[in-house]
């Protein structure tokens, strides 16, 4: 007769674990309450009293699923150093559903809480790609090349992750640029600060410090005061989080906006979520990828129920936490601190005492991050893929700085007329045409260019086709679903689409480099080395 190996919930090596992974969420809760109070303009008693407890229920859920997950591990195994998958907010589609969804539905309705309605309905639709996904996440990740995923994204992380806060930073460069150089001193140049303070809470900490100072002084460098303070007091209290089924559906107005971005980033996550949990596995511990998908959409599925607009996420960093020491514990208590702090309204004080500028050099790390792991993770000859894939994202950013330029005049594009706009050298139309749907359309261009450079035709053949599907129902190059709403594109496509079926029949086609013909085998070797 055979006994179950005891199995230790916490260990010493919990605390650094906890601390650490910790830290992260926080900030990331910090992020994500200034761009709900800042760039999206919503009322405190939403954020505090809805939103934030919303999050903090999720976050919950996740990180006690999670460790409840290493712990039957652990049982089975009959190990010790079984470590919880780190979890939590998704940060790349934070901004992505705040900047791309949530802040132009916003501007357009000027109404806040449209936007926030459109947000849910966003993650509803993202937790079904989830649950769903774990069926053809491997089918999708063998047909896309890597360089079209990596690289639309990373067009989201330079237009609508990184620009805002570099501009912040320089508005308010005493703050900003100062806390910048801590985080890319640690985080890029391996400095260790205080006994391993993570540098994100040492910038947080010194730019919180410099913006009171300044205003002691008369300055006032970040916008801090007294009344803030007080001010958030209010929101001091416990908040349970309340369902919002209602205004889940009453986002489906927006449904058109929404699947452009939901879908492809469904499938991001898909990919995402597999790589994670196999670089859990390389660390040593093996985790079911379908029950962490499922998870996953679960998870987000009733947190977007109860008015949380964040989709959850396995993070990457199993094998950082666990060589710390992490193993069960720190996963739960992380969950648990979370749940009192958003609960309790302490994050509404938290953010009236810490300049949102403080922040900002983070979410301008995040990006530079995304951006560039979209040439480090895939081969040097499809960097030429990855800059096909940034345009739409550029032109969508572009497009969208105009409309808010003319809104703030009073007028449009329509009322100005495109033909004046094309007289100062604004392309409107063109911005309006390539950045439609430009998430979905920076993936198909960046992969019909990955596989011309391998040589592969026939499959950017097959891409063309199917961007010319998806940009006859509108889901690429226009501003609404809808059958033949871009029919001089999507012919552009099916043109694309012969040309490349000919020249892989009759043309005569030059092979590509040895070392470029093995790209799969060089970007895992690769991937695996970083891990």
């Amino acid at each position: 007769m055979t006994t179950e190996k005891k199995v230790n919930i916490w260990t010493p090596g919990d605390w650094n674990a906890f601390f650490g992974f910790g830290t992260n969420i926080l900030v990331n809760l910090l992020v994500l309450t200034g761009l709900l109070r800042f760039v999206l303009k919503m009322p405190d008693e939403l954020v505090f009293g809805r939103i934030l407890p919303a999050t903090g229920l999720m976050l919950f859920l996740s990180t006690v699923y999670y460790a409840w997950l290493a712990y039957k591990l652990a049982q089975s195994s009959g190990r010790d150093d079984v470590c919880a998958l780190p979890s939590g907010i998704s940060v790349p589609h934070m901004f992505v559903v705040v900047f791309v969804i949530m802040l132009p539905i916003s501007l357009t309705t000027g109404d806040p809480i449209k936007g926030w309605e459109a947000g849910l309905a966003w993650v509803f639709i993202q937790s079904f790609v989830l649950m769903l996904g774990g069926f053809i996440a491997p089918f999708i990740r063998k047909v896309t090349p890597r360089a079209a995923l990596l690289g639309t994204l990373a067009g989201v992380s330079i237009a609508f992750i990184s620009l805002r806060p570099a501009l912040e930073m320089f508005m308010t460069p005493v703050v900003g640029v100062v806390c910048f150089s801590i985080i890319l001193a640690s985080w890029f140049g391996g400095v260790r600060y205080f006994k391993g303070i993570p540098a994100g809470l040492v910038a947080i900490a010194v730019g919180t410090l410099i913006a009171w100072g300044s205003t002691a002084l008369g300055f006032n460098y970040g916008g801090m005061s007294l009344e803030n303070v007080s001010a958030s007091l209010a929101n001091f209290g416990f908040s349970l989080p309340m369902p919002a089924i209602d205004h889940v559906f009453s986002g489906f107005e927006f449904l058109g906006v929404i699947l452009v971005t939901a879908i492809p980033f469904g499938i991001y996550d898909l990919v995402e979520a597999m790589d994670n949990v196999e670089s859990a596995a390389v660390g040593g511990d093996s985790y079911p990828t379908t029950r962490v998908l499922s998870a996953d959409g679960v998870v987000s599925l009733i947190g977007c129920m109860m008015g949380n607009p964040f989709i959850n996420a396995v993070y990457i960093g199993h094998p950082g936490w666990k060589s710390m020491g992490g193993r069960i514990g720190y996963s739960a208590a992380t969950g648990i601190t979370v749940l009192v702090l958003s609960w309790m309204g302490i994050i509404a004080l938290m953010a009236s005492l810490i300049p949102v500028v403080a922040i900002s050099p983070i979410l301008l790390y995040i990006g530079m991050l995304i951006g560039a792991q979209a040439f480090q993770e895939t081969p040097k000859s499809h960097a030429p893929a990855i800059i096909l894939a940034l345009m739409p994202n550029l032109a969508a950013w572009g497009k969208l700085q105009i409309d808010n330029a003319l809104g703030a005049a009073g007028t449009s594009a329509a009322t100005l007329g495109l033909d004046k706009l094309g007289q100062s050298g604004i392309l409107y139309h063109g911005l309006e045409v390539l950045g439609g749907g430009a998430i979905l359309g920076g993936l198909m261009l960046g992969a019909i260019a990955a596989f011309i450079i391998e040589r592969e035709l026939v499959k950017a053949a097959l891409f063309a086709l199917a961007a010319a599907a998806c940009t006859f129902v509108g889901l690429m190059h226009g501003e609404a679903i809808g059958f033949g709403k871009s029919l001089p594109v999507t012919f552009s496509y099916l043109g694309v689409a012969g040309i490349l079926l000919l020249s892989s029949k009759y043309a005569e086609v030059t092979a590509a480099a040895p070392d470029e013909i093995h790209y799969e085998t060089e970007t895992r070797r690769v991937s695996t080395e970083t891990t």
